[in-house]
């Protein structure tokens, strides 16, 4: 592996674990085992380091929400395979890494953001339409404000002033929220298609 991978490598792992802010260009490269100077030959400065780890995050997300699409069976599926996704990645990420970009790396942040409002937007009004094609969501849903509105909520658990830092975990309030979601939009077929997953997943969780 490169230098300059091995960098972003680290650097995602520390800014997830403990949040941005909190973590020095030489605490990663002490754990990289390169001096600090060998981290500028590749990034500028700590906001750079920051864009890049983002870009790589955003890349990786995108990626597997389209072979997330490809290889589903049905639209509730397909939220279920995010929603694993979704999860592993929450599993060890640090509350405060959202609120840390916005403040202290705005460009990151507005990358992000791009990213929820163009990418992310069109993944979920893809698979409310899907599902209503399918007949697993009801015809009436208005993809638009469905869409809007998950598109918020998936960013909800980050928020403090709603969900204070150790009452819950960031994988079990995402886990509440697309269970809540997706039965919102399902039809009768859709809930009993739900059900069979939530059983499958509690199944494979305790094994």
């Amino acid at each position: 592996m490169d230098p300059r991978e091995r960098i972003l490598l680290k650097a995602t792992e520390l800014y997830f674990r403990y949040g941005i802010r909190s973590v020095t260009m030489d605490e990663i490269a002490g754990q990289c085992g390169i001096s600090k100077k060998t981290i500028y030959q590749f990034f500028e400065d700590k906001d750079a380091l920051v864009s890049a780890v983002m870009d790589k995050v955003i890349d990786k997300t995108e990626g597997e929400c389209v072979m997330d699409q490809q290889k589903s069976d049905n639209a509730i599926h397909e939220v279920f395979l995010a929603l694993e996704m979704v999860q592993e990645m929450f599993s060890n990420m640090n509350p405060t890494i959202l609120f840390d970009l916005q403040k202290h790396h705005p460009k990151a942040f507005d990358r992000l953001e791009q990213h929820k409002s163009k990418f992310f937007l069109s993944v979920l009004k893809s698979n409310i339409q899907r599902g209503k094609a399918e007949g697993l969501y009801r015809e009436g849903l208005n993809e638009d404000i469905i869409a809007r509105m998950r598109l918020e909520t998936s960013f909800l658990p980050f928020n403090p002033d709603v969900f204070p830092k150790g009452k819950y975990s960031l994988s079990y309030v995402e886990q509440e929220l697309t269970e809540h979601f997706v039965y919102g939009m399902a039809t009768t077929k859709g809930q009993k298609m739900i059900q069979k997953y939530i059983q499958e997943r509690t199944k494979t969780q305790n094994a």
